[in-house]
């Protein structure tokens, strides 16, 4: 080989290489990177006192890679766990799936969010934030409405957090 033959050679692997690399990244879009996550609806009925509550929200996910909600935190408790209901037996899991251009509804006698121990009680009108943690995904923070006990969301209406 000649010096000429080397540098083209060299100038074509390195524009391989080049292309390859940004053909690995993703805009977290459709094009099957990082799932697209939003949450609506999200609020805690008001706890009848400071043992423990329920937070309930849906998790939608405009993407086609599926993700997992793997944990939640909160300064108003120390213990947040993810339950899910089976046979009318409610039970504490490690994660629940948000698949792929679908969702994860976390309601009144399904799956939800336990708040144990909690550390203050909160009253109608007041706001409870949350860090959901997910597999995938990047933390996303989530404002609950505290609302009455009764209450019970048929349908989301806002957006309260988005990841990308």
């Amino acid at each position: 080989m000649n010096a000429r033959t080397t540098r083209t050679l060299a100038a074509a692997l390195s524009l391989t290489a080049a292309l390859a690399m940004s053909g690995c990244s993703s805009d977290g879009g459709d094009s099957g990177g990082k799932p697209k996550l939003s949450v609506s609806g999200a609020f805690m009925p008001q706890p009848v006192n400071d043992k423990m509550a329920g937070a309930f929200m849906v998790i939608k996910n405009d993407s086609k890679t599926a993700d997992k909600l793997t944990g939640v935190t909160s300064t108003l408790s120390d213990d947040l766990q993810i339950h899910e209901t089976k046979d009318q037996k409610m039970q504490q899991v490690q994660s629940m799936d948000v698949p792929a251009n679908g969702e994860l509804r976390l309601e009144r006698g399904g799956s939800h969010v336990m708040f144990m121990g909690l550390k203050s009680t909160p009253k109608v009108g007041d706001k409870v934030t949350v860090e959901l943690r997910f597999e995938k995904t990047a933390p996303v923070k989530v404002e609950l409405d505290v609302k009455e006990r009764t209450y019970n969301a048929q349908t989301p209406t806002s957006t309260d957090g988005t990841a990308h």
